[in-house]
């Protein structure tokens, strides 16, 4: 399993939460997203090695810029 970290920005409320957690999630090999809503921290575990271009793709359809932690 692998963990990987993003720092998002714009996130204010339960519903940025949703919307990042949603789209995150149906990154191929992701199996749990935690999101840190004040420190704008999401966590991502994943059963391989995974695409952080297609994860950063997925915040930003939800609607947010991010970075790798």
């Amino acid at each position: 399993m692998t963990t990987t970290t993003l720092l998002v920005e714009g996130m204010t409320c339960q519903h940025c939460v949703n919307a990042v957690t949603t789209e995150v999630s149906a990154v191929t090999r992701v199996t749990n997203v935690s999101v840190d809503l004040p420190s704008g921290r999401v966590t991502i575990q994943s059963d391989g090695v995974l695409d952080t271009v297609a994860a950063l793709d997925a915040v930003a359809t939800a609607g947010y810029s991010g970075h790798v932690a």
